[in-house]
């Protein structure tokens, strides 16, 4: 089997990371609106930004990706990482790449001195909670949120 690379995304990637991100709409049954799209992909590349993107590489095809938001915390001194997104295509799943982008973000997290890493996953995402619970622990917060128009 080919070595994952993991890769910071550059201007040239977004033909590659957008299939992704769309298959990363469809798991989830939502649509996000293109501007949104656009902008969110602008905030990637701006070095201003706390928001991040890195893609998963088997050789020349990118299988998968997470997006990181880097943020300060009122619990610790140092920022804390938020892993906002992380998916893998159906094809590339079960062998390794959802843990080599996850120790990416790991990675990446302990060279900018941030104390902790955490994200959310929906309770029906049985078969990447298996690997979640081999990586993290659960913090035991239940997540609420609401949406204004």
């Amino acid at each position: 089997m080919q070595s994952i690379e993991i890769k910071a995304i550059e201007h040239k990637d977004f033909e590659v990371w957008l299939p992704l991100w769309k298959a990363y709409q469809q798991f989830y049954e939502v649509e996000i609106p293109e501007t949104v799209t656009l902008q969110t992909w602008e905030r990637f590349l701006n070095t201003g930004e706390p928001m991040h993107a890195a893609l998963a590489m088997l050789g020349e095809q990118a299988v998968g990706f997470v997006h990181t938001i880097f943020h300060r915390s009122t619990w610790t001194a140092s920022d804390d990482c938020y892993l906002q997104d992380l998916f893998v295509a159906a094809d590339g799943r079960g062998k390794g790449i959802g843990r080599a982008l996850i120790e990416h973000v790991y990675a990446d997290a302990r060279s900018r001195g941030v104390s902790r890493v955490y994200w959310l996953t929906h309770e029906t995402n049985h078969n990447a909670r298996q690997l979640y619970d081999r990586v993290a622990e659960r913090s035991g917060f239940i997540h609420y949120r609401n949406v204004f128009s």
